[in-house]
């Protein structure tokens, strides 16, 4: 990062960081539209899934979605409104839990997101919905995990995720490459993520990577202030080598840090945020 990078970085990181009171607000100013069903698919209390349905049904899609929170915070239930959204537009949604760090290292978090899968698509075909359309997404550290769930083959071998009815990949925010001038947050959170010694391309979706038939659609910042915007254009970069489809959006809203474009932007309406209405419009034209 040259001098003028480092300001304009300081400047997002210190937007991102006085965001978090206005969000907040907002968060428990939302409605709540539906109540979601609550699912145990482990025995720690951090091993379950909340899913919504609508009141009326727009899609045969469904959203398999995994809240970010750097791998360290957040649940299902703490983003409520974002299902409540998926909700009030028509989707049924899975919104997933898993252990968290630093208590819980890596792989634990992609060993629980995909079980969580595995158990959501039995549960909803035990309901007889028609799960074969999932929509995959994250935010973030959702991202960072939901991205390697759909494009490592080995992950899926590992733990038995069968990736045919997945139609489309949303990562918003996504540390999808590790590098080495990545953000001090960015460094600490990993520290805490992975072991002392562990080799973390077994983490990194970047190497971690493979073809196969899933769209994905990138949406990221140049104002994120916690995470380089081109960890996805390495990510896009490798997609277009191996000859996965891939679309790189970047925001042009102005409420463009971290935390408002991955989860906020769930709280606006389509026609204040460009953001919200391109992951709609692109689950709404993908198979």
């Amino acid at each position: 990062m040259g001098r003028g990078s480092k300001g304009a970085y300081m400047n997002d990181y210190l937007r991102e960081s006085l965001s978090y009171f206005g969000l907040y607000k907002k968060m428990f100013q939302q409605k709540k539209i539906v109540k979601p069903e609550y699912v145990s698919y482990g025995e720690d209390k951090e091993q379950y899934f909340l899913y919504y349905e609508p009141q009326k049904t727009v899609s045969d899609k469904i959203i398999f979605w995994v809240h970010g929170g750097g791998w360290n915070a957040g649940s299902p239930k703490f983003f409520d409104y974002v299902g409540q959204r998926m909700a009030k537009e028509g989707y049924r949604m899975i919104s997933a839990g898993y252990r968290l760090s630093p208590k819980h290292k890596y792989p634990c978090q992609i060993k629980d997101v995909c079980n969580c899968y595995n158990a959501a698509l039995k549960y909803l075909s035990d309901k007889d919905i028609d799960t074969s359309k999932v929509i995959v997404a994250g935010p973030s550290a959702g991202a960072h995990l939901t991205s390697i769930m759909c494009y490592s083959e080995k992950v899926q071998q590992s733990f038995n995720v069968d990736i045919s009815n997945i139609v489309g990949f949303i990562g918003s925010g996504g540390p999808y490459s590790f590098r080495t001038d990545d953000t001090k947050t960015i460094r600490i959170l990993l520290n805490q993520l992975f072991k002392k010694n562990y080799d973390r391309q077994n983490g990194e979706p970047l190497k971690l990577m493979s073809n196969n038939h899933i769209p994905m659609l990138l949406i990221q910042s140049k104002h994120d202030g916690l995470i380089q915007y081109e960890c996805a254009v390495d990510f896009k970069k490798k997609a277009d080598l191996i000859g996965n489809r891939c679309e790189l959006y970047t925001v042009v809203d102005k409420k463009n840090t971290h935390s408002w474009y991955t989860a906020g932007m769930f709280m606006e309406e389509r026609n204040e945020n460009k953001g919200l209405d391109k992951f709609f419009s692109w689950i709404e034209k993908s198979l």
